[in-house]
């Protein structure tokens, strides 16, 4: 499993949705979302700036994330972005390679 970052805002007929809905029917939604491909949805935060929606989560693979996005992106009531969280054992394993690579005009 995958740790993911969701962030979201709210769009359209989704705020009104959200404003008669309130938050803990979205909350529902979304861990019903999240566990349709096989995943958790560890926690969810309303905000106010810049991000409407924070949410940390385990989904089973990139297939399954991607699977994710699209679904709610898909609806027109919520812009939403998954991103990959790292390890800190991930990070080292990363700093541990030895990537090669010529940058352009080198």
């Amino acid at each position: 499993m995958g740790k993911y970052l969701i962030t979201g805002n709210y769009v359209g007929d989704g705020i009104t949705g959200l404003m008669n809905e309130g938050g803990s029917r979205r909350r529902d939604a979304a861990t019903a979302a999240v566990e349709s491909v096989g995943g958790t949805l560890e926690s969810l935060y309303f905000a106010f700036g810049d991000t409407d929606l924070f949410g940390v989560c385990d989904i089973p693979d990139v297939a399954s994330a991607a699977a994710l996005s699209l679904l709610i992106g898909s609806s027109g009531s919520v812009e939403v972005s998954l991103t990959p969280l790292l390890t800190v054992e991930d990070l080292d394993a990363a700093a541990a390679k030895s990537p090669s690579y010529s940058p352009p005009g080198s």
